[in-house]
């Protein structure tokens, strides 16, 4: 009898569960029937939230597998300098359970996905920690940097697309011409080319030429002279700005220019033209429009290619951004700033992914109610 009422407990608990998953399908179906572009819109928004969770639980586990932790630093850090600072004199002896309360004390004595809900209650409260190293807020640190490489990788975006479509809309109506073949071969290049090596090349010309600074930062704060800051800011940040420039015309002009033949060579271009309406209201009114929807999804990877790229960037330049505090807390197994700043700058390019699935849901209609 008890087993018998043991199972009709599960089968009622069951059907329970399928009657509350059918009710939400038919609430979802119903919601996307009447808002599609929100519902869109919240799709889109959850799934980059589930993706932000399965990542940041999978760099806990990661983190989990390396070998040794921050306490492990800090104590041969301890012992180094003790080393250098009483040679020849007896040192105390580091047992066991000091270890053991550091890491308790940090947390580290649990489970790395207890560890992962811990950090993730934090985050909701808006604090993502303090650095084991400088003990100076996580929040603080990567705000203090992300204003920098928000500006260099934002205006950077800005000329890539402006420049993209002005040279890719143009040569299109120039396509097989000698102007073209020569922009098309340069563009080639410069997707191809190697963005350290233009990094470096452009260090070396800095430093030969004397005509740039080696460095990509002001060497004094913008509070002291507000005038005198704008103008040095864009001597030092041109040559870090030409890279990143360069190294993305290419790949975008050249998906501009195809994608413009490919709409002019198009049944509908070849009816309008039949009306006798002019070739630069066909390019623009007609043709540009359609080359909007492979943009819009490239400029995503676009904006993720700069954020990542920006990395090395900011080394060899010597540029304040989120890439070079990622470098140094790498270096120095900083574990809260290094998690964070791998969260944040995964949240941006996600963030980046989505703006750019709700802004192509508003331009094509056909996206928000699934069709194709």
């Amino acid at each position: 009898m008890k087993g018998r009422g043991a199972g009709e407990t599960q089968s009622g608990l069951r059907a329970g569960l399928a009657g509350i998953a059918a009710v939400v399908t038919r609430l979802f179906y119903a919601f996307k029937r009447k808002a599609p572009l929100a519902s869109y819109i919240t799709s889109r928004i959850i799934t980059m939230a589930v993706t932000l969770f399965v990542l940041g639980f999978a760099i806990f586990g990661l983190m989990e597998l390396a070998p040794g932790d921050i306490v492990d630093q800090i104590m041969m850090q301890r012992l180094f300098s003790e080393d250098q600072g009483r040679a020849g004199q007896d040192r105390d002896v580091l047992n066991l359970e000091q270890l053991g309360e550091r890491r308790a004390a940090l947390g580290l004595d649990q489970p790395f996905y207890v560890q992962y809900f811990h950090w993730l209650g934090r985050v909701f409260h808006g604090d993502l920690g303090t650095s084991l190293i400088s003990r100076a807020p996580v929040s603080f640190l990567i705000t203090s940097r992300m204003a920098n490489s928000a500006l260099l990788n934002l205006i950077s975006l800005v000329l890539i697309t402006f420049f993209s479509f002005l040279l890719g809309v143009y040569f299109s109506t120039k396509a097989g011409t000698a102007a073209d073949l020569a922009v098309t071969f340069f563009a080639l290049v410069l997707h191809a080319f190697p963005g350290i090596l233009l990094l470096i090349l452009l260090q070396l010309f800095a430093s030969v030429t004397g005509l740039f600074p080696v460095t990509a930062y002001p060497p004094f704060p913008f509070a002291s002279a507000p005038g005198r800051f704008a103008v040095s800011y864009a001597h030092h940040i041109f040559l870090p700005l030409l890279a990143s420039f360069l190294g993305g015309i290419g790949g975008t002009l050249r998906m501009i220019r195809a994608t413009m033949l490919d709409q002019l060579g198009q049944p509908y271009i070849t009816s309008l033209r039949s009306r006798g309406i002019g070739e630069w209201r066909i390019y623009f009114n007609h043709a540009f429009r359609n080359t909007l929807n492979p943009y819009i999804t490239g400029s995503a990877n676009l904006l993720a290619s700069l954020f990542s790229g920006s990395l090395i960037l900011e080394i060899i330049f010597a540029y304040p951004g989120i890439g070079r505090l990622m470098y140094e807390a790498v270096l120095q197994e900083d574990i809260n700033l290094v998690l964070a700043n791998l969260m944040f700058i995964s949240f941006l390019v996600l963030l980046g992914m989505v703006l750019a699935d709700i802004i192509l849901a508003l331009v094509d209609p056909r996206i928000r109610y699934g069709k194709e």
